[in-house]
């Protein structure tokens, strides 16, 4: 993962894997991990929660069947992975893009 922006994030799931396969049979499991902050009030002492984020995930392979079969919405996770960000055309014309997290596919 030389030259790619990698991060690691800790958070909970939050909807079941989506498990799917490619035409050539490759699974791939897709879910979203939201991570909030806590920071601490210092005038009151007190922790808080921050501000959600909320990141899109992709796991490919053996990886993501494993995925889809052991873990459930609301499960702890810590997800590492490369930071990849498209942009597309909606079918109504409207251009977005988007940032997601994915584990690269082994290099065999």
């Amino acid at each position: 993962m030389a030259g790619e922006t990698v991060l690691t994030v800790i958070g909970n799931l939050t909807t079941d894997p989506e498990l799917r396969f490619t035409p050539s049979g490759a699974a791939v499991a897709n879910f979203t991990v939201a991570s909030t902050p806590r920071v601490l009030d210092r005038a009151s002492g007190e922790w808080r929660d921050g501000d959600p984020m909320f990141l899109r995930c992709s796991l490919w392979k053996q990886a993501a069947e494993n995925l889809a079969e052991s873990l459930t919405r609301g499960t702890r996770v810590i997800v590492q992975g490369r930071l990849k960000q498209r942009s597309f055309e909606t079918k109504e014309g409207e251009k977005r893009t988007v940032v997601a997290a994915g584990n690269p596919e082994p290099p065999f």
